[in-house]
């Protein structure tokens, strides 16, 4: 996993609660490896039937075709467990989707796969739509470092994160790695463990373990 970098860019905004995971990318996209989940990350209201794009759609309208954050209504992420649904985000190009609130397992899904899911207030997701419709152009600064996202005018939009959370995104460690950051102290558990129950380990080490009895 990369190291998560802050960045700035434009907002993209879809101000819709309950956003689920099958809107986020619909199952058809997940038949094959081979699947392009950029072009997947809400197909059915991205494009028509017949493959074409939906022109009033938000992602479909410069200057959002390229954004890296994203605006939406509460509960994000809801409905089925689909790990994919933060691929299609992350491959689309968004770095931060900034919601009042996430479901639980799409929330553990971003944040395991680099993608930062912050939780703003209710008002200030209105602010921030507000000042998007004023200049669509508005760029927004994400600074995970400081639990900010700062518009170029005006005050920030604050989130709060774990603190080992936040450290595990900056220094861009998945779970295994974030485990071995601890392998001498696992090491040294486990060699202390082993001498003071070895029988314990018997039926993995047999030879070793009755040395020790």
């Amino acid at each position: 996993m990369q190291p998560f970098v802050a960045f700035r860019s434009v907002g993209a905004p879809l101000n819709r609660a309950n956003i689920n995971t099958d809107a986020i990318i619909p199952s058809a996209w997940l038949r094959s490896a081979e699947a392009d989940l950029a072009r997947g990350l809400f197909a059915a209201w991205r494009f028509d039937a017949d493959g074409n794009e939906i022109a009033d759609f938000v992602l479909n309208v410069p200057p959002f075709r390229t954004a890296r954050l994203l605006f939406a209504g509460a509960n994000f992420g809801c409905g089925s467990s689909r790990e994919a649904a933060a691929w299609a985000l992350k491959r689309f190009g968004f770095g931060c989707i900034a919601a009042p609130s996430f479901a639980d397992i799409f929330h553990e899904n971003a944040l395991r796969n680099g993608l930062l899911p912050a939780r703003i207030s209710e008002e200030d997701l209105a602010r921030a739509i507000a000042l998007i419709e004023a200049d669509p152009n508005t760029r927004f600064h994400v600074d995970l470092a400081g639990e900010a996202i700062t518009p170029e005018a005006g005050l920030p939009f604050r989130f709060a994160i774990e603190a080992h959370r936040k450290e595990a995104l900056l220094r861009g460690d998945d779970e295994i790695a974030a485990t071995l950051r601890h392998g001498e102290a696992i090491a040294a558990h486990a060699t202390a463990d082993m001498a003071e129950r070895p029988w314990l380990y018997a039926a993995l080490a047999p030879d070793a373990a009755r040395e020790k009895v």
